[in-house]
């Protein structure tokens, strides 16, 4: 019979584990564990059959064990037979149970034996000692001899590639004996890319692991080549889609890859010479929806099956880092290529995120849910494209940029209407701002009244008041969208004789909310806006328009750029 595992408890449960295939694991009707110190998702396991173990991966809040051997979130082990998973907190035993083989004769698996060697002074032999990280080399050395429990770092359970007889000898343990290994696997599957400018075979990260840069998570593959050309691509809707056929995954294991014409895709960009980097935006994991362990695990899950070694950058949060703000793009450039400097015109981005109207292809009936990817290829200088175009294909299809454009924006228009008018006074007076929140007079030298600050519309108009008695003119910094928010302060203006007039910021909802993005502040929407008129008491209302003016060349460049798709 054909080699089969599966997952036993003492409660009845039984799991099958398909080889190579990454399963969640925990509290719930197929384990029969309801203890809810268990996450539903508590630990991540895949099947080995060639070595008849199973890795494990803790990703809940408490801790699984193996055996004594306690994992703690992040960690991985081994687990063979004749050990004992305890799901959570030393309770709930499971066992791994391996049948048959790839001859069809039925095996009785070998029980591991549990003692360890150890030197002269008590200490596990080198040979034995737990390595705190595991990557792609570890799978390109093949021994006769049993290996050792281990923790390993999540992300770097990549299923053994195919072999030929080449291969069967026992590989050296040295690091250049592994990496040798590495590059014959990438020429065998011709992902060895060719000497250019930028880049080279040794050019390359030599173990994986995931770092975290502010709210930014980087995990780089073993075996990720640095390069001056970078082929970027989204996630989400664009490399992998749901199983399901829902919009949202319904688990961390409701995925696939989205068309089969996406691996040897990538694996021919790599043969070329390119560098693939992966830009996804994961908002869920600030908000408390989606746990950074869970999420890393997929990301892992994703280029174990794309067997192809791929940076990946995770935005987390609102702010610089998430697209199509190119923050992510920008701590490639810097930091996360080697010190190889990129090329954008021989660069390009790959997303879903295009600005596409409903129907733009035949039973595509769904607009795009943003512009986000299409605006982070044009704020980099990116050529783009969309899944579709790039894996099967397709003709462009039609789309829409965002109506305000933050390109298009002039710095050396007149900055009020009438032109004829005079921004300031030598007079006492009272000024009251109109618009959306976002825009700010503060050069104006009033004397400035903040709803923000003092709480209350009583509280400003009676400071108003107080000021207009002390003889000094007055400037209202709130939104004061409607007739009665501004009629409060005409009617103070009047009860003591000084003029009262309108500055109308003229920016729209979107360039309000574009600028407070950019300052990295928070705006709200105005539900009720009526335009000021003369008639409403104000002796004068001038139009000020919005004219940026910039303090330095890096400032302009991060306000020009598109910041919601």
């Amino acid at each position: 019979m054909e080699m089969q595992c599966a997952l036993v408890s003492v409660n009845g449960a039984r799991v099958a584990l398909v080889d190579g295939r990454a399963l969640m694991f925990g509290r719930g009707p197929e384990s029969r564990v309801a203890d809810k110190r268990c996450s539903r998702h508590q630990v991540k396991l895949v099947a080995d059959y060639s070595k008849q173990e199973v890795l494990v991966t803790q990703l809940g809040a408490n801790p699984s064990s193996l055996d004594s051997q306690c994992l703690r979130r992040g960690e991985s082990g081994s687990l063979r037979s004749g050990c004992t998973l305890y799901l959570v907190n030393q309770l709930h035993p499971f066992t791994v149970e391996f049948v048959g083989n790839s001859n069809g004769k039925t095996s009785s698996p070998q029980k591991t034996p549990k003692a360890e060697n150890k030197n002269a002074e008590g200490q596990k032999s080198s040979s034995e000692r737990p390595s705190s990280k595991r990557n792609i080399q570890d799978f390109f050395s093949k021994s006769n001899k049993k290996t050792t429990k281990r923790p390993h770092s999540p992300g770097n359970d990549i299923p053994q590639p195919k072999r030929g007889r080449e291969d069967e000898s026992d590989a050296g343990n040295s690091a250049e004996e592994k990496l040798k290994q590495l590059q014959a696997f990438a020429q065998r599957e011709n992902l060895e890319p060719p000497s250019v400018q930028g880049s080279t075979p040794s050019s390359s990260c030599s173990q994986s692991h995931w770092q975290q840069i502010g709210s930014m998570m980087l995990f780089t593959a073993a075996g990720t080549p640095h390069s001056s050309r970078i082929a970027g691509f989204d996630i989400d809707g664009c490399i992998i889609t749901t199983k399901s056929g829902k919009v949202f995954p319904t688990s961390p294991d409701d995925w696939r890859i989205l068309y089969p014409e996406i691996q040897p895709r990538l694996a021919s960009l790599l043969k070329k010479g390119y560098k693939v980097v992966f830009f996804t935006n994961q908002m869920g994991i600030s908000r408390g929806k989606l746990r950074p362990e869970v999420f890393k695990s997929k990301a892992e899950d994703i280029l174990q099956t794309l067997q192809l070694p791929i940076q990946v950058f995770v935005s987390t949060a609102p702010g610089m880092y998430r697209k199509p703000v190119i923050g992510m793009w920008e701590e490639l450039c810097e930091k996360a290529n080697g010190g190889v400097t990129v090329d954008v015109s021989q660069s390009f981005y790959v997303g879903d995120a295009a600005g596409r109207p409903a129907n733009w292809a035949p039973g595509k009936k769904k607009k795009d849910f943003s512009c986000s990817d299409r605006l982070f290829a044009l704020n980099i200088g990116l050529q783009f494209h969309t899944p579709e175009e790039y894996f099967l294909g397709w003709k462009p299809a039609p789309f829409s940029l965002p109506e305000f454009d933050p390109r298009k924006i002039d710095s050396k228009a007149p900055l009020y209407d009438p032109p004829g008018a005079s921004l300031t006074s030598a007079h006492q007076e009272v000024i009251v701002a109109v618009g959306f929140p976002g825009e700010s007079y503060e050069s104006l030298n009033r004397g400035g009244i903040f709803q923000d600050i003092l709480g209350s519309w009583q509280q400003c108009v009676a400071a108003c008041e107080r000021a207009l008695k002390d003889g000094r003119s007055v400037a209202v910094d709130n939104t004061n969208p409607d007739l009665e928010s501004r009629k409060r302060y005409v009617d103070v203006s009047q009860s003591v004789g000084v003029p009262c007039r309108c500055f109308n910021f003229t920016a729209c909802l979107e360039q309000a909310k574009h600028n407070n993005r950019v300052l990295m502040t928070l705006s709200f929407l105005m539900k009720k806006f009526v335009a000021p008129s003369v008639s409403e008491g104000f002796s004068e209302i001038l139009k000020i328009h919005f004219v940026p003016n910039f303090s330095d060349a890096r400032s302009e460049f991060l306000f020009r750029q598109f910041s919601e798709g």
